[in-house]
């Protein structure tokens, strides 16, 4: 067995701080005692871009909004979906996570920050959608674990009915609101349409294979 070594901490605004971890090959991202995202299952994160570009159709010149880099795999697939005219603007509240993707995991980047479409801001994901209504085709968050978060309080207000409003307002018309959860929760798919979005349930797997736990994507269509 390899040992796994710690490579970096993070802080994190509000919330205790994240731990690179790194086995080998593959790097893991902790907080306390639970792993947030690891080189090992990523198949949902995969999901979330590219069924997210996928329900966008040919919108010209898309603009996509990332809440939350982690590591990158969001962004990747995003990338590979979108036309060489898009943008993709990606909200990242903890500078160290790009750090991070810049120095140990810059082989994981694959050089994904560097690309002409790509903007990253440091900052949190509600702060800019509430300063550029009417901006994004598609909005993808992966914020802490989904409406039930582990990572810091204030990010329970991206789930609440004023953060999804605060989202749709931050969307064209017709645009996209895909949400990654670790767990289902009904009860918010029905806040999602009260909050003025036609919803659909999506049930993916934490590995590309399709194999390990069952994740969440909520795809919230703007009404």
């Amino acid at each position: 067995m390899i040992a796994r070594e710690l490579i970096g901490v993070a802080e994190v605004p509000g919330g205790p701080p994240l731990r690179l971890f790194r086995r080998g090959d593959d790097f893991m991202i902790v907080l306390d005692r639970n792993e947030l995202m690891s080189t090992r299952m990523f198949g949902s994160e995969v999901a979330l871009g590219t069924m997210a570009c996928d329900r966008l159709g040919h919108a010209k010149a898309p603009h996509v909004l990332i809440g939350g880099y982690g590591m990158g795999f969001t962004l990747r697939a995003v990338l590979g979906r979108m036309p060489t005219d898009a943008r993709v603007t990606v909200a990242e509240l903890v500078p160290g996570i790009i750090e991070w993707a810049r120095g140990p995991m810059a082989k994981v980047a694959a050089g994904c920050l560097d690309d002409p479409r790509v903007t990253v801001t440091i900052g949190d994901v509600g702060d800019v959608m509430a300063a550029t209504p009417g901006a994004y085709d598609a909005i993808l968050l992966d914020v802490d674990n989904g409406p039930d978060g582990l990572t810091r309080d204030a990010n329970d207000g991206l789930y609440s009915k004023a953060g999804l409003v605060t989202a749709r307002n931050a969307l064209r018309a017709n645009g996209i609101l895909a949400i990654w959860s670790a767990a289902p929760d009904p009860q918010f798919g029905r806040l999602l349409e009260r909050s003025g979005f036609s919803v659909e349930t999506v049930k993916v797997r934490a590995r590309e294979n399709g194999k390990g736990a069952t994740h969440v994507i909520w795809f919230a269509k703007k009404r």
